[in-house]
């Protein structure tokens, strides 16, 4: 009997993006509206309020930057040089299949590679307040989030009732803790899931949504507990537990996460915006006021570029404390200097209070750096 039965019965288990996008044709040849997004703080419960579907926008390979780089500088982040290459070159299929795309102030470099970008599609660029803590945060935010709910219904003839927002916060709420359910088996040793099958899931759940979903990710709750209760392992006993936190990981940078594989060790947590962040916490239902409580949910994502960004520290501790790490891998993408500068308070959180082994690493998405990011990967494990 096979223990360890592929989570999603088709052809793309090597391809997950490729699944997103087969997900996101049916629900347009459906005649559902595309609004391109390529971050976490992007309010999808309004998209599938007017019966849309989110597109997460292609950032993530090496091969557009040499043409991004003939416009942008070349010191730059380059998940932001993938992206607007991509478009350039009309290359990035989820990009050509958008109806709109919403953009956010994360950070500086981002924001003003959407001015160059708005000539392609209806934009609408939210002004993401830093300093969620400080008095007003919320409201502005709000404000935002109201305005992006004006510009769909502006840009495609509709209107998005309350109810419809109400069941769209209900339904993302489920998806949610159901994916939270499956990263949470990463804490099992040995192991029961891998990145690629945590990867897979949150490709997936990106763009998808509805009971669809919801059914989808339970048979994936019930298949890993068959596993656990089976001892269908993914990894050995005596493997090396990392967890990955830091910058979005995807495309050419998951190089970083093979290399943990090839030395014999286990990735047990992917704590980033293409991992578990969007879908850790909950949306408060029923509050009469679902625009307030979407923006309250949202202002608590940890991204570095808050300040101050106490959300991150603490999802850490309860991350280090659930799956028990040997090793945290905090990887940061070249010029990210928000990830870059916090990485200080991380390594010192993870070694002093946490006491376990840490590891930055400083990456962009060629593969010029592999001797070297092989050879500190393999030296940091055999210390954990």
């Amino acid at each position: 009997m096979n223990l360890i039965t592929p989570l999603f019965h088709d052809d793309f288990a090597d391809f997950p993006l490729k699944r997103a996008l087969a997900q996101v044709v049916k629900k347009r040849e459906q005649g559902a509206k595309v609004v391109g997004a390529y971050c976490s703080y992007a309010p999808v419960e309004l998209v599938w309020a007017m019966g849309g579907v989110p597109a997460v926008l292609c950032a993530f390979s090496n091969a557009p930057i040499a043409k991004a780089e003939e416009t942008l500088p070349a010191n730059l982040c380059p998940l932001i040089k993938s992206s607007f290459g991509f478009i350039e070159l009309k290359t990035c299929p989820f990009f050509e299949l958008t109806d709109a795309v919403v953009g956010e102030t994360t950070c500086d470099g981002k924001k003003k590679m959407f001015e160059l970008i708005e000539k392609h599609r209806p934009l609408y660029v939210m002004d993401l307040p830093q300093c969620p803590t400080n008095e007003g945060a919320v409201e502005y935010w709000k404000h935002s989030i109201a305005g992006f709910k004006k510009f769909l219904e502006k840009s495609f003839d509709t209107t998005i009732t309350g109810d419809a927002i109400e069941l769209s916060i209900a339904e993302s709420n489920r998806k949610n803790s159901l994916v939270e359910e499956i990263f949470a088996f990463g804490a099992h040793r040995p192991s029961v899931i891998t990145w690629q099958e945590m990867y897979e899931v949150a490709t997936y759940a990106m763009v998808s949504g509805g009971g669809e979903t919801v059914a989808k990710l339970e048979e994936i709750v019930a298949m890993l507990t068959f596993r656990l209760e089976n001892g269908g392992y993914t990894a050995k006993e005596s493997a090396k537990r990392v967890l990955i936190t830091g910058c979005p990981v995807g495309g050419d940078v998951l190089k970083v996460l093979k290399l943990v594989d090839e030395e014999g060790a286990t990735i047990v947590g992917l704590d980033s915006c293409t991992g578990l962040k969007p879908f850790a916490g909950r949306i408060e239902e029923g509050s009469g006021d679902p625009l307030q409580a979407i923006a309250k949910r949202y202002l608590e994502i940890p991204c570095a570029c808050m300040t101050p960004n106490t959300g991150r520290m603490e999802n850490l501790r309860r991350q280090v404390a659930l799956l028990k790490p040997d090793l945290v891998i905090d990887l940061v993408l070249q010029s990210c200097h928000t990830y870059n500068v916090e990485a200080v308070k991380v390594e010192s959180l993870v070694r002093n209070d946490l006491a376990t082994n840490y590891l930055k690493v400083v990456t962009d998405f060629s593969a010029q750096d592999l001797g070297q990011l092989k050879t500190r990967i393999g030296a940091a494990l055999e210390m954990s």
